[in-house]
Protein backbone atom coordinates (compact mmCIF):
# COMPACT_ATOMS: atom_id res chain seq x y z
CA UNK A 1 0.00 0.00 0.00
CA UNK A 2 0.81 3.45 -0.38
CA UNK A 3 1.57 6.13 1.54
CA UNK A 4 -1.76 7.95 -0.31
CA UNK A 5 -3.83 4.56 0.51
CA UNK A 6 -2.53 4.40 3.91
CA UNK A 7 -3.37 8.12 4.43
CA UNK A 8 -6.84 7.22 3.32
CA UNK A 9 -7.40 4.55 6.13
CA UNK A 10 -6.19 7.22 8.54
CA UNK A 11 -8.56 9.55 7.30
CA UNK A 12 -11.37 7.33 7.39
CA UNK A 13 -10.84 6.01 10.55
CA UNK A 14 -10.68 9.59 12.35
CA UNK A 15 -13.45 10.77 10.37
CA UNK A 16 -15.69 7.82 11.82
CA UNK A 17 -14.27 8.64 15.22
CA UNK A 18 -15.07 11.96 15.58
CA UNK A 19 -17.85 12.56 13.75
CA UNK A 20 -19.72 9.38 13.37
CA UNK A 21 -23.03 10.13 11.87
CA UNK A 22 -21.19 12.31 9.38
CA UNK A 23 -19.25 9.38 8.20
CA UNK A 24 -22.39 6.93 8.09
CA UNK A 25 -23.95 9.39 5.87
CA UNK A 26 -20.67 9.81 3.63
CA UNK A 27 -20.64 5.81 3.14
CA UNK A 28 -24.15 5.64 2.01
CA UNK A 29 -26.25 4.93 5.81
CA UNK A 30 -29.70 6.26 5.40
CA UNK A 31 -30.88 7.20 9.00
CA UNK A 32 -33.50 10.13 10.44
CA UNK A 33 -32.59 12.85 13.00
CA UNK A 34 -31.15 12.73 16.74
CA UNK A 35 -29.10 9.22 15.99
CA UNK A 36 -26.05 8.10 18.12
CA UNK A 37 -23.58 5.77 16.98
CA UNK A 38 -20.78 4.41 19.06
CA UNK A 39 -18.07 2.34 16.95
CA UNK A 40 -20.74 1.22 14.80
CA UNK A 41 -19.64 -1.23 11.83
CA UNK A 42 -22.18 -0.87 8.87
CA UNK A 43 -20.51 -3.62 6.91
CA UNK A 44 -19.78 -3.65 3.34
CA UNK A 45 -22.61 -2.61 2.13
CA UNK A 46 -23.84 0.03 4.53
CA UNK A 47 -26.16 1.78 1.90
CA UNK A 48 -28.04 -1.22 2.50
CA UNK A 49 -28.46 0.00 6.13
CA UNK A 50 -31.68 2.29 6.72
CA UNK A 51 -31.99 3.76 10.55
CA UNK A 52 -35.13 5.87 11.61
CA UNK A 53 -34.73 8.80 13.76
CA UNK A 54 -33.54 9.01 17.58
CA UNK A 55 -31.70 5.60 16.92
CA UNK A 56 -28.64 4.82 19.11
CA UNK A 57 -26.13 2.15 18.96
CA UNK A 58 -22.92 1.03 20.60
CA UNK A 59 -20.19 -1.04 19.30
CA UNK A 60 -22.45 -3.26 16.93
CA UNK A 61 -22.22 -4.65 13.33
CA UNK A 62 -24.57 -4.74 10.77
CA UNK A 63 -24.06 -7.95 8.17
CA UNK A 64 -25.55 -7.13 4.82
CA UNK A 65 -24.97 -10.41 3.33
CA UNK A 66 -24.90 -14.05 3.09
CA UNK A 67 -21.10 -14.99 3.56
CA UNK A 68 -21.83 -18.79 3.80
CA UNK A 69 -21.72 -18.42 -0.37
CA UNK A 70 -18.20 -18.98 -0.07
CA UNK A 71 -19.33 -22.91 0.65
CA UNK A 72 -20.73 -22.77 -2.98
CA UNK A 73 -18.63 -20.82 -4.77
CA UNK A 74 -17.54 -23.75 -6.95
CA UNK A 75 -21.41 -24.18 -7.93
CA UNK A 76 -22.24 -20.25 -8.45
CA UNK A 77 -18.48 -18.39 -8.37
CA UNK A 78 -20.24 -15.26 -9.57
CA UNK A 79 -23.44 -15.31 -7.04
CA UNK A 80 -23.70 -13.25 -3.44
CA UNK A 81 -27.02 -12.94 -1.43
CA UNK A 82 -28.13 -9.92 -0.02
CA UNK A 83 -30.67 -8.33 2.08
CA UNK A 84 -31.49 -5.05 3.36
CA UNK A 85 -32.06 -3.96 7.20
CA UNK A 86 -34.03 -1.59 8.57
CA UNK A 87 -34.66 0.00 11.79
CA UNK A 88 -37.27 2.02 13.41
CA UNK A 89 -37.56 5.17 15.55
CA UNK A 90 -36.82 5.54 18.81
CA UNK A 91 -34.48 2.27 19.48
CA UNK A 92 -31.81 1.44 21.41
CA UNK A 93 -29.58 -1.25 20.11
CA UNK A 94 -26.98 -1.94 23.14
CA UNK A 95 -23.30 -3.05 22.93
CA UNK A 96 -21.97 -5.87 20.99
CA UNK A 97 -24.90 -6.34 19.41
CA UNK A 98 -24.83 -8.08 15.34
CA UNK A 99 -27.94 -7.39 13.35
CA UNK A 100 -27.98 -9.53 10.46
CA UNK A 101 -29.27 -9.32 6.50
CA UNK A 102 -33.18 -8.97 5.80
CA UNK A 103 -33.75 -8.19 9.52
CA UNK A 104 -36.67 -5.06 10.19
CA UNK A 105 -36.39 -4.07 14.01
CA UNK A 106 -39.86 -1.81 14.93
CA UNK A 107 -40.00 1.43 16.29
CA UNK A 108 -39.72 1.90 20.56
CA UNK A 109 -37.43 -0.87 20.44
CA UNK A 110 -34.67 -2.21 22.97
CA UNK A 111 -32.35 -4.83 21.76
CA UNK A 112 -29.87 -5.75 24.94
CA UNK A 113 -26.38 -5.94 24.91
CA UNK A 114 -24.60 -8.53 22.96
CA UNK A 115 -28.11 -9.82 21.14
CA UNK A 116 -27.62 -11.70 17.63
CA UNK A 117 -30.58 -9.99 16.03
CA UNK A 118 -31.21 -13.11 13.09
CA UNK A 119 -35.42 -12.18 12.76
CA UNK A 120 -37.66 -9.20 12.65
CA UNK A 121 -38.15 -7.99 15.99
CA UNK A 122 -41.73 -6.03 16.31
CA UNK A 123 -42.22 -2.29 17.78
CA UNK A 124 -42.59 -1.72 21.62
CA UNK A 125 -40.77 -4.93 22.37
CA UNK A 126 -37.54 -5.46 24.39
CA UNK A 127 -35.44 -8.40 23.05
CA UNK A 128 -32.49 -9.95 23.92
CA UNK A 129 -30.12 -13.24 23.06
CA UNK A 130 -28.71 -15.53 21.27
CA UNK A 131 -30.61 -15.25 19.06
CA UNK A 132 -32.50 -12.52 20.40
CA UNK A 133 -36.34 -13.02 21.46
CA UNK A 134 -38.70 -10.75 22.81
CA UNK A 135 -38.50 -10.99 26.63
CA UNK A 136 -40.73 -7.66 27.59
CA UNK A 137 -42.13 -4.40 26.09
CA UNK A 138 -40.39 -1.13 26.48
CA UNK A 139 -43.88 0.29 28.11
CA UNK A 140 -43.93 -1.71 31.21
CA UNK A 141 -40.02 -0.98 31.15
CA UNK A 142 -40.53 2.51 31.70
CA UNK A 143 -43.32 2.09 33.64
CA UNK A 144 -41.02 -0.14 36.50
CA UNK A 145 -38.73 2.15 36.03
CA UNK A 146 -39.71 5.55 36.12
CA UNK A 147 -40.09 6.65 39.48
CA UNK A 148 -36.23 5.70 39.98
CA UNK A 149 -34.87 7.74 36.89
CA UNK A 150 -32.71 10.78 38.63
CA UNK A 151 -32.47 14.25 36.63
CA UNK A 152 -28.70 13.89 36.07
CA UNK A 153 -28.56 13.88 31.97
CA UNK A 154 -28.03 17.81 31.66
CA UNK A 155 -25.28 17.49 34.90
CA UNK A 156 -21.69 18.48 34.02
CA UNK A 157 -19.77 15.54 35.37
CA UNK A 158 -18.59 17.33 38.44
CA UNK A 159 -22.28 17.82 39.07
CA UNK A 160 -23.46 14.36 38.19
CA UNK A 161 -20.86 13.09 40.81
CA UNK A 162 -21.54 14.97 43.83
CA UNK A 163 -25.42 14.31 43.03
CA UNK A 164 -24.95 10.80 42.84
CA UNK A 165 -22.56 10.45 45.72
CA UNK A 166 -25.66 12.49 48.02
CA UNK A 167 -28.12 11.03 46.86
CA UNK A 168 -27.18 7.23 45.66
CA UNK A 169 -24.94 6.02 48.83
CA UNK A 170 -26.07 8.89 51.53
CA UNK A 171 -24.61 7.11 54.97
CA UNK A 172 -23.44 3.74 53.61
CA UNK A 173 -20.72 2.10 52.08
CA UNK A 174 -20.56 1.78 47.87
CA UNK A 175 -22.42 -1.55 46.99
CA UNK A 176 -19.99 -4.73 45.58
CA UNK A 177 -21.42 -4.99 42.12
CA UNK A 178 -23.08 -8.28 43.11
CA UNK A 179 -24.86 -6.51 45.62
CA UNK A 180 -25.45 -3.86 43.00
CA UNK A 181 -27.38 -5.60 40.78
CA UNK A 182 -29.47 -7.33 43.81
CA UNK A 183 -30.88 -4.13 44.50
CA UNK A 184 -31.78 -1.82 41.64
CA UNK A 185 -34.47 -4.05 40.47
CA UNK A 186 -33.60 -3.12 36.60
CA UNK A 187 -33.02 -5.23 33.16
CA UNK A 188 -31.16 -7.86 34.06
CA UNK A 189 -31.75 -8.06 37.78
CA UNK A 190 -33.96 -10.87 37.69
CA UNK A 191 -36.25 -9.41 39.24
CA UNK A 192 -40.07 -9.50 37.69
CA UNK A 193 -38.63 -10.18 34.10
Amino acid sequence: MNALGMLSIVRDALHKRLSPESYARKIGVRFGEGCRFINVDFGTEPYLVTLGNHVSITDSHFVTHDGVLWVFRHEAPDSDLFAPITVGNNVFIGMGCIILPGVAIGDNAVIGAHSLVNKDIPSGVIAAGVPARPIGETAAYWQKVQARTLPTKRMSAHEKRAYLEKHCWAGRDAPSVTNTRENRGGMGSGQGE
